[in-house]
């Protein structure tokens, strides 16, 4: 998905004042001022019951230290370290493998975080070279990973896909897919950004899950609510080297104790919420389709069709600019928030909104997100014509044969 850098500065203050004016929101949560985080974050200390004199950490030792060894025991490895980003996380992870495969080749999805989102850094950063075991907008196959024509020394698996609708394979799949990259000898690396919420999917527990991979990243911002920052999770002796690497991108930060705060109070609050999330993002896609189908709607797509974590893509066969200035409508006229903001994306006159389900939405029925469906479709009557290209009808094939 690309974001607009350059976003018209009346219409963003506009649409924020609606979302956050809104008294109910389907979908993730309104943007929180300064003055609200702060009052947040003063309070963590008595909600995680932490002594509120406490220490400030100083270059990750005290409370992110302490992270460091919540996330290792949660997702079973000997060993974790904070990173602040997870460009920075996974930039040191692919790099020691590297280093220990004497292979530089990473083999992923043309459609993953780092191809997609980070101006080439692995390439530029670390001087890896990346493969494609295909281009398909879906996760890749066994098959496709064991007959790649070119070796390579990481296979590198974002669970769940975001860019193409937060995709997951099956459990079966996913084992199938890890064998077949050892049988390449490549070690395996998951950007499990979302890892957190795919135990739903896979009927799996953490650490099951991670016990597939050589390392593992996850966010603590993505799914958990935190202010930022990510972990690197593994061997010993390979968190130790991303540590080492970590210095070297410069990440070693003086205090990080506001994030890993945040992120402590995410896997305390939000990690134990999220099944429930993920079981109502199924509810709330359904009707949604249904809401559509009764609609005079030309065109739409749920993706994935019954969605695999709490989030989620919806696809509209109008201009971008006309389903934002309807959604804003919409929280303006009736103080009900149902997409935030929609983005052109794929041939012209699509657009895709993406969806998080998280506590605000649990309170809605399929009957509120019908009658909301409906409510939002008049508002889009009149604002701006639709595609009119000939396209499939309600729930055909959407773009790129998703």
């Amino acid at each position: 998905m690309a974001y607009d850098k350059d976003d018209d500065a009346a219409r963003k203050k506009r649409r924020q004042a609606a979302f956050r004016g809104a008294e109910r929101r389907l979908s993730g949560g309104s943007a929180r001022t300064i003055t609200e985080q702060l009052a947040d974050l003063a309070a963590l200390p008595a909600l995680l019951g932490r002594d509120p004199e406490e220490e400030p950490d100083i270059y990750g030792d005290g409370v992110v230290a302490e992270l460091e060894r919540r996330v290792a025991e949660l997702l079973g490895t000997e060993d974790a370290a904070y990173f602040p980003s997870g460009t920075m996380a996974q930039q040191a992870a692919l790099r020691s493998w590297a280093g220990r495969t004497g292979n530089p080749v990473v083999a992923l999805h043309p459609r993953s975080h780092p191809e997609a989102h980070e101006d080439g850094a692995l390439g530029v950063v670390s001087g890896l070279r990346t493969v494609y075991p295909t281009t398909e907008v879906r996760q890749p196959t066994a098959a496709e990973v064991r007959e790649h024509p070119e070796p390579f020394g990481t296979l590198m698996l974002e669970l769940p896909l975001r860019d193409p609708g937060f995709i997951l394979p099956t459990w079966e799949e996913l084992e199938e897919l890890v064998a077949a990259g050892r049988e390449r000898d490549a070690v395996i690396h998951f950007d499990g950004a979302r890892l957190w919420e795919t135990t739903v999917h896979f009927g799996k527990t953490l650490p099951e899950i991670a016990a597939l991979a050589d390392s593992v990243y996850v966010s603590f911002y993505k799914s958990l609510g935190g202010l930022s920052g990510a972990a690197l999770a593994g061997s010993r002796s390979l968190v130790e080297e991303a540590r080492v690497w970590r210095h070297r991108y410069g990440g070693q930060m003086f205090r990080q104790y506001p994030q890993a705060l945040s992120a402590l109070a995410g896997l305390e609050r939000e990690l134990p919420r999220l099944p429930s999330y993920v079981e109502h993002a199924k509810v709330v896609a359904r009707a949604l389709r249904e809401g559509f189908e009764a609609s005079r709607l030309p065109w739409f797509r749920i993706q994935p069709q019954e969605p695999t974590t709490h989030q989620f893509h919806v696809w509209a066969a109008y201009d971008a600019d006309a389903l934002t200035e309807a959604s804003v409508r919409l929280a303006e006229e009736t103080g009900t928030q149902l997409f935030g903001r929609w983005w052109a994306e794929g041939p012209p006159g699509l657009a895709l909104a993406e969806l998080t389900v998280t506590q605000e939405a649990l309170s809605w029925t399929a009957q509120d997100v019908r009658t909301a469906v409906d409510a939002f479709v008049t508002r889009i009557e009149g604002l701006d014509a639709p595609a009119s290209d000939g396209g499939p009808g309600p729930g055909g094939p959407g773009p790129a044969s998703m």
